[in-house]
């Protein structure tokens, strides 16, 4: 490592070129390969009988290579007048034709349109850092004046982003055609290779300059080149193969059972996402079989946002439960197709010795594991674009329990599902218990069109919201005293509308006003979330603070519940719902004063932030003297039920959970042909007092 330059500029000084030559002396230096590494892409493009100038020789063996397997019209140049003689001295008897020239590579003495190829390995790197780049611009115009009209710049790089970027935008103003390979890297000891992969540069004259820019990017000697429309588009290519060769590097050299390391592949033709893969090492001493080193898990399609997958903790119990040392976690992308789980292993096999744990046999045997042995189903049925909330789409999916159900996911958090809701068959009413769901053959959610299939109403799919209906016991909704007692409720947060229609449809004598900012949620809502508005379930479109201050200036109006449940677009703040305007202590003030006497506030809060979170607490608690709350497991959520009296619902908690349980089932009034599938007594059992 001494001999390696302690800064970039160093590359580029003839000083420092001439001491690296004196130090190295016989021993020559491969600087970013040898010849077998990179024979096959420069057989690719420089012929045998081509006139060839090698830019930057150095003590490099390539050029005796090249020479020895018959490139015979090899002119050698460089800086260094130790390295020429060198060079020199050294194949005067073995290859006499093979010429080194101590010669400036910004100012040759050759004629224009001479030489049919001009090679470069690591020249343009060292010079890139000198002078701004003028140095290296210099060279780049000498090699395009000295090289015939089809001729070819071939550079060997590792393609720092400024260095491509010069020379890239360089040729593409000469209206050269610009192609970048990306090589394989060796296998061996790791500690002696690099973690940057190495490319080849190839810029191609033409006798009339290009209109339009050929830029392409090819992975390996022999890929199939992939056209890009930019400059930025290639250099992002480049960045992506960099990053890649990295996180190989990192994972073959260590494990780290806390990291989540995951990258993404993508279709090499669509460049579409197809799939992300997260690394999952055991912990340090766990006792792993000798023969489990490494396996690969497939996460059923629909799935992957389940916390058994999309959340660390939940990767780390799938990893302890397979017990393997290392296992790398696939999940498949949406708007994709996959025929198999055979066609997956064999697509996927190829990248999977690339993320083996250090020290594993490359011989053994790779295992792939997955759920029932099938891909899971998923059908998009519906996609648009919201002005507010960007790109979405509609799908329907298999569950892992077999059941059927309808989601809404917004594009730019792909990983988060807005609303779920379950899936029947139209006209039928599911009369399975949550806790107790009866499996469905895969065969009938791959053949059940989406025009027979309907919204189970009944059905809660969201957890924070069965606890939020559970919330109404501190109402006392259901008992004898509160018999035919209308329940006006205000819900911020519309969704896929199945909190407010189980409302509608099962909670006796209620009225429900939903405010929803983004109309193209209520229309999605109602066209594949079964959301049917009427006069006792009503949406005012508009913002949730708006409505809230303008109900309080218009006075007269109260309401018994007021539900906050609605997320945050902000996503770099530790809260994801509701958004920080909505906990102010001016809003919860107003909220405060727009309950009737009994009424209830209950808010859906996800708070990563543990200072933030303590924060709203507090806000909250300033509002409202009892609090109580909820966990919901497994999950960030956690449901606070707020009111201005004592807490005076806890000591007939059990009775009042019976009489809401029973007045959600023999509520009538609902439009829905379905029954309630909710436990409220099971839901309350870890209410907490704040």
């Amino acid at each position: 490592m001494s001999l390696l330059p302690r800064t970039a500029e160093e590359f580029s000084s003839a000083e420092y070129w001439e001491r690296f030559f004196k130090k190295r002396g016989e021993k020559a230096f491969e600087w970013y390969g040898d010849y077998n590494k990179l024979c096959g892409v420069l057989h690719k493009y420089i012929k045998v009988q081509d006139k060839v100038l090698v830019v930057g020789c150095g003590n490099s063996e390539l050029s005796e290579q090249m020479y020895d397997v018959g490139y015979k019209h090899l002119t050698n140049i460089d800086i260094s007048e130790t390295a020429v003689t060198h060079m020199n001295q050294r194949n005067a008897e073995r290859r006499p034709g093979l010429t080194f020239q101590q010669v400036d590579a910004t100012q040759t003495p050759y004629e224009e349109a001479s030489y049919q190829a001009a090679l470069d390995k690591g020249t343009l790197d060292a010079m890139a850092s000198e002078e701004e780049g003028a140095l290296a611009r210099g060279m780049l115009t000498e090699v395009g004046r000295v090289l015939s009209v089809g001729g070819r710049y071939v550079c060997v790089t590792l393609a720092q982003e400024s260095v491509i970027k010069l020379a890239v935008e360089h040729f593409v103003q000469l209206g050269w055609a610009v192609r970048l390979h990306c090589l394989q890297e060796e296998s061996g000891k790791e500690e002696d290779s690099f973690a940057l992969p190495v490319f080849v540069l190839v810029c191609t004259k033409f006798r009339q300059p290009m209109p339009t820019a050929i830029l392409e990017m090819c992975l390996g000697e022999d890929g199939a080149p992939t056209r890009l429309a930019r400059v930025a588009e290639l250099l992002s290519a480049v960045r992506e193969r960099q990053a890649y060769s990295v996180l190989k590097k990192r994972l073959r050299t260590s494990t780290d059972a806390s990291s989540n390391l995951s990258l993404t592949l993508c279709h090499a033709k669509t460049g579409l996402a197809r799939y992300t893969l997260t690394v999952q090492d055991c912990p340090p001493g766990a006792k792993v079989p000798r023969s489990n080193q490494f396996a690969i898990f497939i996460v059923p399609q629909g799935s992957e946002t389940a916390w058994l997958y999309s959340s660390g903790e939940g990767r780390r119990q799938l990893a302890a439960s397979a017990n393997f040392r290392r296992l790398v976690i696939a999940a498949m992308h949406r708007n994709q197709e996959y025929t198999d789980m055979q066609a997956v292993q064999s697509e996927l096999s190829p990248m999977v010795m690339d993320l083996a744990p250090p020290g594993m046999p490359a011989n053994q045997q790779v295992p792939f594991l997955s759920v029932g042995g099938n891909l899971g189903w998923r059908e998009e049925v519906s996609r648009g674009v919201s002005e507010l909330s960007g790109e979405y789409c509609v799908e329907n999916v298999k569950g892992e329990d077999g059941e059927l159900y309808r989601r809404l996911v917004f594009l730019s958090n792909a990983a988060l599902v807005q609303s779920e809701s379950r899936l029947v068959s139209s006209n039928t009413a599911s009369s399975h218990k949550k806790k107790n769901k009866k499996k469905i053959k895969p065969t009938a959610a791959a053949t059940t069109s989406s025009a027979s299939l309907s919204v189970d109403s009944g059905f809660l799919c969201c957890a924070h919201h069965e606890v939020m209906v559970a919330g109404l016991t501190v109402l006392g909704v259901g008992t004898p005293e509160n018999k035919d007692v209308p329940v006006s409720v205000l819900l911020v947060g519309l969704g896929g509308g199945g909190l407010p229609q189980f409302l509608r449809d099962f909670v006796p004598d209620v009225t429900v006003e939903v405010v929803e900012l983004d109309p193209v949620v209520m229309q999605v809502a109602k066209e594949w979330f079964g959301f049917r508005p009427d006069e006792r379930l009503t949406v005012t479109l508009g913002d949730g603070l708006e409505r809230i201050c303008a109900l309080e200036k218009e006075g007269g109006r109260l309401f018994d519940v007021i539900m906050f449940d609605v997320d945050n677009k902000d996503s770099t703040l530790g809260m994801s719902c509701p958004p920080a305007a909505f906990v102010e202590p001016l809003i919860l003030q107003k909220v405060c004063r727009l309950l009737t006497p009994r009424g209830v506030f209950i808010l859906n809060l996800v708070c990563r932030d543990s200072v933030l979170r303590k924060s709203v607490r507090e806000r909250v608690g300033a509002a409202f003297p009892t609090i109580l709350s909820r966990k919901v497991e497994g999950e960030v959520n956690e449901v606070l039920l707020c009111s201005r009296g004592a807490a005076r619902i806890l000591p007939s908690l059990n009775q009042a959970a019976r009489s809401l349980q029973s007045a959600l089932s023999s509520n009538r009034t609902g439009t829905s042909s379905s029954r309630p599938h909710i436990d409220i007594a099971e839901l309350l059992k870890d209410l907490k007092v704040e």
